[in-house]
């Protein structure tokens, strides 16, 4: 009777155990499910920029909606902005490179690249307005993306392992309390697109860092959306942009779609949220390019389409999402685009 009681006792330990142990299973990126093997093709990389802790940069919209683009703004954005977004640009490539050829000079180069800029504190520093903490998060969740892709190629070592994500994730927990004070002043305060690109960014690098709590905060951050998906498939927030409405519907969809693949990836089915809520966003989006009517109606305002085929920024989230939902209008968008590498989603899509 008293070894019968002990083995309950040590039996019901265990069962205490395993939901802990349940949660500490490492976090997987979809770029964790295919194996690259590593080849001599050879890969030129850039030399490092050394970019400062801090970034300067503003908006370049000069309307209340954000629809119009003002030239002169334009021009000084992409001034203050384009040595940060280049060095998204060349991590990314460096990647893809490295899952197209296996190219384990391209795997360095990727950490070269992001080693230097975390020995220099890149993007730690001050951000002087919204505008460079959007610019911060893109690229920093492109760069987390790369690291991704790298990270199995056998060049980064558990040092530079842990110096690259303790990097990122500090320039991370700025993203989170940047959004998390807009929300505490105003609920609906920067609770648009730019939020589910914080997910992604907050997202990707927790899943470097194996960090459960930024992982679900990018969670959250992808049913804040969800959320906001009307019946017709539409967002309210991003209606709101005029004539560019329908850009900024796809423009959420990436990285809400992104968000959906890495739910999938860890064992939460965020794709099927809210009665399938994103599949409705997606059906009334890819509709609007084929004809734009439902959303110069709904805006009062002729929308901004694409001049030909539909660029990497609009359709590459189509490749991961039908990976999952087979869609013909979609793959025919996906062949018609030029190119599938966006550097805000870390360059080319998995799959």
């Amino acid at each position: 009777m008293q070894q019968n009681r002990k083995w309950l006792i040590a039996y019901a330990f265990v069962l205490s155990l395993s939901p802990v142990c349940f949660a500490q299973k490492p976090l997987r990126s979809p770029w964790d499910l295919t194996n690259v093997k590593v080849t001599n093709v050879p890969y030129t990389c850039p030399k490092p920029a050394l970019l400062s802790p801090d970034l300067t940069t503003s908006a370049f919209y000069g309307d209340s909606k954000g629809s119009i683009i003002d030239p002169a703004k334009w021009k000084a954005y992409v001034a203050s902005s384009g040595p940060v977004k280049n060095l998204g640009n060349e991590a990314v490539t460096a990647a893809d490179a490295f899952q197209t050829t296996g190219s384990r000079q391209a795997a360095e180069c990727v950490l070269k690249l992001e080693k230097t800029e975390a020995l220099n504190k890149a993007l730690t520093g001050k951000m002087s307005s919204s505008q460079a903490y959007f610019v911060q998060g893109w690229v920093i969740g492109a760069l987390g993306i790369a690291y991704l892709k790298v990270r199995d190629s056998g060049v980064i070592d558990s040092a530079d392992s842990r110096l690259l994500t303790d990097w990122m994730k500090n320039v991370s927990q700025q993203t989170i309390a940047y959004y998390d004070a807009r929300k505490a002043k105003a609920p609906n305060g920067n609770q648009n697109n730019h939020l589910y690109w914080a997910g992604v960014q907050v997202g990707a690098i927790g899943i470097a860092a194996n960090d459960r709590s930024m992982f679900n905060w990018a969670v959250a951050a992808y049913r804040n959306g969800i959320r906001q998906i009307t019946p017709e498939g539409t967002m309210p927030l991003e209606m709101r942009r005029g004539q560019r409405a329908l850009h900024y519907h796809l423009y959420a969809i990436s990285p809400l779609v992104y968000l959906a693949e890495f739910g999938e990836d860890n064992g939460i089915n965020l794709y099927a949220e809210d009665d399938y809520a994103l599949k409705r966003a997606v059906d009334r989006s890819i509709a609007g390019l084929d004809g734009s009517g439902y959303f110069d109606k709904a805006t009062g305002i002729k929308q901004d389409l694409p001049d030909g085929p539909p660029s990497a920024e609009a359709i590459s989230w189509g490749k991961v999402y039908v990976h999952r939902f087979p869609d013909p209008a979609i793959s025919k968008l996906l062949s018609e685009a030029p190119s599938l590498s966006y550097m805000y989603l870390g360059g080319l899509p998995p799959y």
